[in-house]
Formats: C-alpha cells, sequence, structure tokens
C-alpha cells in the first residue's frame, strides 16, 4: 500500500500544480490585448488543462485504491471526500474557463481571477490537515 500512497501523492501534487497555475495563465490572459499573446496562452491553457485531466484521472485513482485498501471509516474521511469533489468541480469549471477562453468569450476581469487562484489553496490545506490530524 506504500506504492500506492507514493503515487497517489505524487499525482495529488502534480495536479495541484496545474490547479495553481492555470488561473495565474487566466488572469494573464485577461489582461492581454496582443493577438499572438492571446493566442500562445490560449494554447498553454488547453495543453495544461488537458494534461491535467490525466493527473486528476491517476490522483483519484489511486485515492480510490487507498480508500479501498484501508477501509471506509473516520468522519474526516467523510469531510476529505467532500472537499476533494469541490475541487473536481473546481477542475471541470477550469476546464469550461479554457472552454470559453478559447472561444473568446471570457466574461471575467483578471482581478476574478486572482481571487479564484486562491480556492485550490484553501482546499488543499483544509484536505492536509483533515489526512494528517484526522480531527474526527
Amino acid at each position: 500500500m506504500l506504492w500506492i500512497k507514493s503515487f497517489h501523492i505524487i499525482f495529488v501534487v502534480s495536479w495541484f500544480a496545474g490547479l495553481f497555475y492555470l488561473p495565474r495563465l487566466f488572469v494573464n490572459h485577461a489582461m492581454a490585448t496582443e493577438p499572438a499573446d492571446v493566442e500562445r496562452l490560449k494554447l498553454m491553457e488547453h495543453k495544461l488543462y488537458r494534461f491535467m485531466n490525466l493527473l486528476v484521472v491517476l490522483a483519484l485513482g489511486f485515492g480510490f485504491w487507498l480508500w479501498l485498501g484501508y477501509g471506509f471509516g473516520g468522519g474526516w474521511l467523510h469531510a476529505k471526500l467532500t472537499l476533494v469533489t469541490i475541487l473536481v468541480a473546481y477542475h471541470l469549471y477550469c476546464g469550461k474557463l479554457v472552454s470559453d477562453f478559447r472561444a473568446d468569450r471570457n466574461r471575467h476581469g483578471h482581478v476574478f481571477y486572482r481571487w479564484f487562484n486562491e480556492l485550490p489553496v484553501l482546499l488543499l490545506t483544509a484536505i492536509v490537515i483533515l489526512t494528517v490530524v484526522k480531527p474526527f
């Protein structure tokens, strides 16, 4: 199970790297005015999100494997799974935003994306504390 846990952590960390970077690309994209910059950001967002889809599948897959291996127990686990569900919804919403930018349908300014970028930090903090401390 330690190998499974290791791979789960590796893919979660990698996925979070994308969750931290993609909204920063959105900030830059929302401020971009040069057509060449806009096209470059569209390509970067698309490629990063496509790669993040693989990472989230692997992170969730290894996490599910751990869940089956260690069992279903503790209120902390239910809280963590709720936060992971919110995180997956955030990931999917990022995909919608990538599509909106790609089709030139962005409706938000750079300030929105700066605040939007903070949600994964809060979720990561809560998930790690729940997992390590297991407060309930």
